[in-house]
């Protein structure tokens, strides 16, 4: 099984999550990145999706969760997933990589910087 970190629309719950559970994906754990991180609302949608951006000194640790797929699903997912966003290592709280949901940067010039919430989650439950 090949470990892939999810930060927005296919968390668990949220309207994407089956592109994960339909391809035999399991929920591994939530956790945090490091705090390194910007977390930006993108343009665009339905659905809304965020773009998650290494930033450094100055960012931000961001919630996110960690699915498990075999390897000829987590090729099929990867293969679907539409620009600006794309795949690449992210590093955790706890110093771990794992692959997962990142954003070109150029694409945070048209978005709104949500770092601040610290995860999509609770940026979504703010709009409500």
């Amino acid at each position: 099984m090949i470990g892939i970190a999810v930060v927005g629309a296919h968390l668990s719950g949220m309207p994407l999550n089956h592109e994960l559970t339909s391809r035999g994906g399991t929920f591994v754990k939530a956790v945090t990145t490091e705090p390194a991180y910007g977390l930006f609302a993108l343009p665009g949608g339905p659905p809304h999706r965020p773009g998650l951006v290494r930033v450094g000194d100055g960012g931000t640790a961001i919630d996110i969760e960690v699915w498990a797929l075999a390897p000829s699903a987590f090729a099929d997912f990867v293969a679907a997933i539409p620009e600006p966003l794309g795949i690449g290592t992210l590093v955790l709280a706890d110093g771990t990589k794992v692959k997962g949901f990142l954003c070109e940067q150029v694409a945070t010039e048209a978005a709104t910087d949500i770092s601040a919430f610290g995860g999509w989650r609770a940026y979504v439950a703010s709009l409500d």
